[in-house]
């Protein structure tokens, strides 16, 4: 048995962090939004991942159970290494939420579908500001500007 505790240890030091953690991307999406398919597609050419994508009915129930204040809803409910991202948020944000972990941070949201948010672009419209929040045990809080 010693032995066996000694082999597992030796594999888990030779296997990277981030390849542990580097399991698909699960997101639940309003039935046929064609905006999340485009916002899926950044997500995996960003994170070299598949992406799960389900049409879900019932995404409310999701969202719920994922955490997601009611009034931070958009589209689609994504988790990625057991953090929750509600809506159009930056790939860059997701990354660097996924890196600093912030205390109390369950998840970021982008409320409603803003022009110009990942998987919202549209040649010859103007991007609108935005903000991405920071929501989870800690309360909420600005975690970016657009």
């Amino acid at each position: 048995m010693d032995r066996f505790r000694l082999l597992a240890a030796a594999l888990a030091c030779a296997t990277p962090a981030g390849a542990l953690a580097a399991g698909p991307v699960l997101m639940h999406r309003d039935p046929g939004c064609p905006c999340c398919e485009k916002w899926a597609q950044q997500v995996k050419a960003q994170f070299g991942r598949a992406v799960r994508v389900v049409d879900d009915a019932n995404r409310p129930a999701f969202m719920k159970a994922r955490g997601v204040p009611q009034d931070l809803a958009s589209c689609h409910t994504a988790i990625i290494d057991g953090m929750t991202f509600e809506g159009h948020v930056p790939i860059a944000d997701m990354k660097r939420a996924l890196a600093t972990h912030p205390k109390g941070v369950t998840g970021l949201a982008v409320v409603g579908m803003p022009m110009g948010s990942p998987g919202m672009e549209m040649p010859g419209m103007k991007a609108q500001a935005y903000d991405v929040i920071a929501f989870g045990l800690s309360g909420r809080r600005v975690f970016a500007r657009h």
